[in-house]
């Protein structure tokens, strides 16, 4: 007898690894063997009360014999869903270290155990499981019961949190699994609006007019296409739209829902003529009563200040991210009464070129709330910036340019532009205003500004100083011009009592007052933000990365000087180092370049992502032998590259600021190092205010939160769509008043839009909860937070061991490939306490067994950064958008020696298990090199020496957040971890995790 056809698949952590990937195509002998082997519990048995039914093999409830196969493959899903679920709860756990846990207890038996009552999380379930092999495998019943594991609370990994007193809440301590999901729980808004499309007759009307919007059409494009929807409608839907002057009268319809424009004649006195500017502005008051009257951002406002704290397992460590949870805020809040909070705002004006001449310029002014969280309020849509205001802009003056009292002409127009746009804050500022929040508590809210962001052209208008030639041009210290270099004195800080009483001295006597202005560097002009309390413009102003580093020390001096040193080697290097940026590996969210050195960049983050990888393409041709200054150049970039690092994180703790703080002196040193060698040949003096900004930017973190807080890099990105649509859908002519109308349309679909999506969503909710009503009511919910630890996919056709070796042969690493897969099967599930089947003492696949190939993996992890889960995608393909790619993972495993260790492997082959390449081959000596730069060296094992691993011993891979490995062009064995491009592969490289 013979039997073809038999496909089975391989099911993880079971001996159906094994069992359910082999298909034989011609011996019977091989079909009953394997039926033999399957457990009583998983045999089909026919039900006793009809010969038309029959019990599912995993649930044993009967089912018709016609729907049992449906019925089985959905409760397979269901097994194997929680059964990942539970293993990534496990691996999680181990990943994040025994050997510190172990001292964690070590110093337990020591203090005594710590008496914090907490419900148990499932991410700290088990961490004491170990593994003889490479990776973890377990089946259903060998898994321990959840709350077997967890049943024992361990401090590690739990937070704190404290509150303002004013705030009347007492402290609160969370494990990992519920950390911040109480208020998040409470977060579901609740629209009661079944027409969020309102005032729009249909939600057809206003689709296709949100799509004409953002298409940017003109009139006659509207209207052919009306025409041509016409012609294609069957009824189906209520679209009542026929031409632009409905749609418009839509609009204007739609358009009342929030805060318009309003426009402001400001008048100002030069040279005994009075000068007209135009401002437009949406008044802050009424942008902050649309905001907080929103229903769909009501729950997610945050009012009182906090102070979070994460325990290590010996001591609470307190973490800053939100502004809320920074020192400005708790300051704040300390000087308010009891029950009273800042409604607090972040402003960025910056001016912007609408045409391609750069003729014609806009002067935006942005506006975000500092109350709502980071995510909702860095994204485009409800919630996000919103322009608020339309600067005038002073035109230039061939006879005037450059004098004194034009320059201070200009600033006047400024500020007395902007208190159009503060001045619906000023009195509330004072009195505050109560409002019932989300949570039913009225509170008493008082607007400030916390945050400016502008790049410092910007920040000498907001503060009022003059700029890089004065004798004190810092916007927040009294640093001498002479010392912007020195980052190891601190000077004292601006104050607004000090600003306003040089200025007032120069109004009360002219020529003392010009001399204390001239002194401090200030201008002869009264500072708007000075009738907003809380509100001190030097206390605001933030240092921001992308121009005061990415586009300023990197994009404009480092980049440029190493340029030029490369160029002086000959054109020979400079081909050197395009070849070498031309090879550097993709990686997802980052710009790859075929050539540098000839290009001429003005992007900031094109400069940043040159940055990230300009050490990896030069360090073998600004060598020590061949130039000594280029190579101290090298070294200075490498420092440049830990003090962006760690300005970039998105949560700071104690030791992250001092490390970046010690880093900062580093990078000074290494600076100096590299001017002194130049000698003779400096051409750049380096005293300018940007090198001194790096001075203020951690201080600024202690105060407002992570630097992303204060990022010009999201409004600046909305410069994009003003262009676009002052190109494509004005007439050139009274230019603001058109861009500000379709801003505000702009708006208004956003909200319309997220009304909708809002409304989709707890449609789709329902129908959910009600399949779920429908399901067994003793099944166990998934969790949603930790869905799986793996997930493949792209999937290929099925294929058979032999045709594998044969596609390979001549890739030493898939030499033995049937061979070397018996031998870890049959050490793999043994090690794990899986046991051979009836009895058995080997398992041996055959040449014809089949397996399927997979070419895309997701793999969950946690973050070394703020403890989330997050996210590695992996490939393993030999032709990704026609280019061979096998990404690297960081690994979990074990040495000879039993004990724990963490490497890099690179991916060559995937189905349920994976053919690794190691990187962990013995280095030696390190390398001067490699000190002097930061780098990780790794040297790969020869590819005969490859080996299997299970899927589930992956902690991180390559990909959105994962482990980018470039090879060292000299090398053929050699790679360097590139943890430049990923925040929590720096911290784990900076903490020696691997």
């Amino acid at each position: 007898m013979h039997s073809n056809g038999l496909q089975v698949t391989l099911i993880d952590n079971t001996l159906f690894n094994f069992i359910n990937t082999i298909h034989h195509s011609s011996c019977c002998s091989i079909s009953v063997y394997i039926l033999a082997m399957v457990p009583q519990g998983c045999r089909y048995i026919l039900s006793s009360s009809s010969s038309n039914t029959i019990q599912c093999q995993y649930c044993t409830q009967t089912f018709s014999t016609r729907g049992i196969k449906a019925h089985e493959s959905s409760c397979l899903r269901k097994r194997q869903k929680k059964r990942d679920d539970q293993e990534f709860a496990l691996l999680v756990a181990q990943a994040s270290g025994k050997a510190k846990k172990q001292e964690h207890r070590r110093h337990r038996d020591r203090k005594g155990r710590h008496k914090v009552q907490q419900a148990p999380s499932s991410s700290d379930s088990d961490r004491s499981m170990s593994s003889n092999g490479p990776g973890i495998v377990h089946d259903d019943n060998l898994l321990p019961p959840i709350a077997s594991v967890v049943a024992h609370p361990d401090p590690v990994d739990t937070f704190k949190t404290e509150y303002h007193p004013n705030a009347h809440r007492e402290p609160v301590i969370e494990r990992f699994s519920v950390f911040g999901q109480a208020e998040a729980n409470k977060m579901r808004p609740h629209v009661d609006d079944e027409a969020p499309w309102t005032p729009f007759r249909s939600r057809a009307d206003f689709e296709f007019a949100e799509i004409v919007h953002q298409a940017t059409l003109n009139h006659d494009q509207t209207d052919r296409l009306l025409k041509l929807v016409w012609r294609i409608v069957d009824g189906n839907t209520n679209f009542t739209l026929k031409t632009h002057a409905d749609l418009s009268k839509a609009w204007d319809l739609a358009t009342s829902q929030m805060t318009p424009f309003e426009k402001h004649i400001i008048p100002v006195q030069h040279k005994k003529e009075t000068l007209e500017f135009e401002m437009h502005t949406r008044p802050l008051w009424d942008w902050a009563m649309d905001l907080l009257n929103e229903p769909l951002l009501a729950p997610y406002f945050v009012w009182d200040a906090q102070r979070l704290y994460k325990h290590d397992g010996i001591d609470w460590k307190r973490f800053i991210h939100e502004p809320w949870t920074a020192d400005r805020w708790w300051r704040i809040q300390s000087s308010l009464p009891s029950n009273e909070a800042p409604f607090a705002i972040i402003l960025y004006a910056d001016k912007t070129h609408l045409s391609l001449s750069g003729a014609v310029k806009g002067y935006p002014v942005i506006a975000r709330c500092a109350n709502l969280p980071v995510d909702i309020r860095n994204r485009d849509g409800i919630g996000g910036g919103q322009v608020v205001g339309w600067l005038p802009i002073v035109p230039d003056d061939s006879g005037e340019d450059g004098k004194l009292t034009y320059t201070n002409l200009k600033r006047v127009v400024w500020h007395e532009s902007f208190f159009k746009l503060l001045e619906s804050i000023i009195l509330y500022a004072k009195t505050g205003f109560a409002h019932e929040c989300h949570d039913h508590i009225t509170r008493w809210l008082y607007p400030l500004i916390l945050l400016l962001s502008a790049d410092y052209e910007e920040q000498c208008v907001m503060t009022l100083i003059r700029g890089t030639n004065c004798n004190c041009p810092c916007p927040v210290c009294l640093v001498p011009s002479t010392k912007l270099y020195d980052h190891v004195t601190t000077y004292p800080l601006w104050t607004a009592e000090e600003a306003q009483a040089c200025v007032q001295l120069y109004f009360d006597d002219r020529v003392a007052g010009e001399e204390a202005l001239k002194e401090h560097g200030l201008r002869p002009v009264k500072n708007v933000f000075w009738n907003v309390p809380n509100s001190d413009p030097h206390e605001i102003i933030s240092q921001d990365s992308l121009h005061l580093w990415h586009m300023g020390l990197f994009g404009r001096h480092k980049f440029d000087d190493l340029k030029k040193r490369v160029g002086d080697l000959g054109r020979e290097a400079l081909k050197k180092v395009d070849d070498q940026f031309d090879a550097f590996p993709r990686w997802r969210n980052l710009n790859h370049f075929s050539r540098v050195t000839n290009v001429a960049f003005s992007d900031g983050n094109k400069f940043q992502d040159i940055s990230k990888q300009i050490l990896y393409a030069s360090h073998n041709v600004l060598t020590h032998n061949e130039d000594k200054p280029g190579y101290a150049l090298l070294r200075c970039i490498a420092s440049y590259l830990e003090l962006d690092m760690y300005i970039s994180l998105d949560v700071h703790t104690a030791d992250t600021i001092a490390a970046g703080e010690a880093e900062l002196l580093v990078y000074q040193e290494l600076l100096e190092e590299y001017l002194d060698l130049q000698g003779d040949e400096r051409m750049k003096n380096w005293n300018f205010p940007k090198v001194h900004g790096g001075k203020h930017i951690f201080r600024d973190v202690l105060e407002k939160g992570a630097s992303r807080n204060f990022s010009t890099r999201p409004n600046e990105k909305q410069h994009g769509p003003i262009k676009r649509a002052y190109l494509r859908q004005t007439n050139r002519k009274n230019v603001a008043n058109q861009l500000l109308k379709l801003d505000h349309i702009s708006l208004v679909s956003e909200l319309i839009r997220s009304r909708i999506i809002h409304l989709d969503e707890e449609c789709l909710r329902c129908i959910a909860l009600e399949s779920e009503l429908e399901d067994d009511e003793d099944e166990t919910k998934d969790d949603q937070k930790f869905a799986g630890h793996i997930h493949l996919g792209s999937p290929q056709s099925l294929t058979s061991f032999a045709l594998v070796e044969e596609a390979n042969r001549s890739n030493r690493a898939f030499a033995n490939f049937r061979k070397k897969f018996t031998i870890f099967l049959n050490n793999f599930l043994p090690s794990n306490n899986i046991p051979l089947p009836n009895g058995l003492t080997w398992l041996r696949p055959a040449a014809e067994d089949t397996l399927q190939e997979y070419r895309y993996l997701k793999v969950n992890y946690e973050s070394f950064v703020d403890w989330k889960l997050a996210t590695d995608y992996l490939r393993c393909n030999p032709s990704f958008h026609g280019r061979e790619r096998h990404d690297c993972a960081l690994i979990h495993t074990h040495d000879k020696d039993g004990n724990d260790r963490n490497i890099f492997v690179r991916l060559l082959f995937m189905f349920k298990y994976v053919v690794v390449q190691s990187m962990d081959s013995p280095l030696g000596t390190q390398r001067t090199v490699d000190r002097d730069l930061c780098f990780t060296r790794l040297r790969a094992r020869p590819a005969a020496l490859s080996e299997f691993i299970s899927i589930h011993s992956i902690i991180r891979g390559e990909g959105t957040n994962g482990a980018l490995l470039v090879p060292d062009y000299d090398s053929d064995t050699d790679f360097f971890v590139v943890d430049y491009v990923d925040m929590d592969m720096f911290l784990r490289s900076r903490r020696k995790f691997f």
